[in-house]
């Protein structure tokens, strides 16, 4: 049995967030340097280049970066985040999702039976952010924002490896669900929270954990905004993991590149449409 069961994974997350909102300058500068030296962070691409000019740990772990520094594909869908990719594929006709060659339900993943079918026979990709990305997500494509659902759930971690030991791993977590309309359908993108994760954030609702969740929690939008692909849609504050569902479509398809445990960064080729042969 994982250890992950065992760890006090809230108490954790809370020592976290407070550390990384240290504005004392020798220790939070102490720490980015360490940080940085221990995960090699490539600071030539940081919009803002030393320790000293960020007021906190956490404001450096999610630091703006330079502009141009992730061009955006001319793909149909765009990847939200830089990582690696921890699965990706076509959902079955249960509407199963295979993670680490265990199977769960984009019902057990939402908190929502009705909406969920609209996804039958759709597709994912999962991301999974490590400690040196950048923790910014962004919209994979134009799309306007019909609805959130906020569900309750453990925080163990979510690296590749915690995948394979934790079987239903992203649907026991927390996480932030955000529904869009988009020309390619209805689209899903989905902030998985973890162990550290001192809280996630979007552009729209500010800063959704802490407190964490309790009892679900689902929000409509009658005139929710839309946001261009390519855009910030919100933030990791420390590590986590980003999913993308899209309903079934035949004009795109996952670009066939994309393989388990595969870098990727925002803003590259995740779906390609089908009648065009990849760049």
């Amino acid at each position: 049995m994982s250890i992950q069961y065992f760890l006090p994974q809230r108490l954790s997350s809370w020592c976290m967030r407070k550390l990384t909102r240290i504005q004392t300058p020798w220790f939070k500068n102490l720490f980015i340097k360490v940080f940085s030296k221990l995960y090699d962070i490539n600071w030539q691409e940081s919009a803002v280049k030393k320790p000293e000019d960020f007021k906190t740990f956490n404001e450096f772990f999610t630091r703006p970066l330079e502009n141009g520094a992730r061009p955006i594909h001319d793909a149909p869908l765009v990847s939200p985040a830089d990582g690696k990719i921890a699965a990706c594929g076509n959902l079955e006709d249960t509407q199963f999702i295979r993670a680490k060659g265990h199977d769960f339900t984009v019902e057990s993943l939402i908190a929502d039976p009705e909406l969920a079918q609209i996804f039958k026979d759709g597709s994912f990709a999962t991301v999974y952010l490590s400690p040196r990305d950048y923790h910014r997500v962004h919209m994979p494509a134009t799309g306007k924002l019909l609805r959130t659902i906020h569900i309750p759930g453990k925080l163990y971690s979510v690296s590749l490896k915690t995948a394979g030991q934790i079987p239903t791993l992203f649907a026991e977590n927390e996480r932030y669900v955000s529904v869009f309309d988009t020309e390619y359908g209805k689209m899903i993108v989905i902030l998985v929270g973890a162990i550290n994760v001192s809280s996630m954030e979007t552009v729209w609702a500010g800063e959704i954990t802490p407190p964490y969740g309790k009892v679900l929690a689902y929000q409509h939008y009658e005139d929710g905004m839309t946001l261009e692909k390519g855009a910030e849609m919100g933030r990791f504050n420390m590590g986590s993991t980003a999913i993308v569902l899209l309903e079934k479509n035949d004009r795109v398809a996952l670009n066939p590149e994309l393989k388990e445990a595969a870098p990727v960064q925002m803003g590259g080729a995740l779906y390609n449409l089908c009648n065009l042969s990849q760049d």
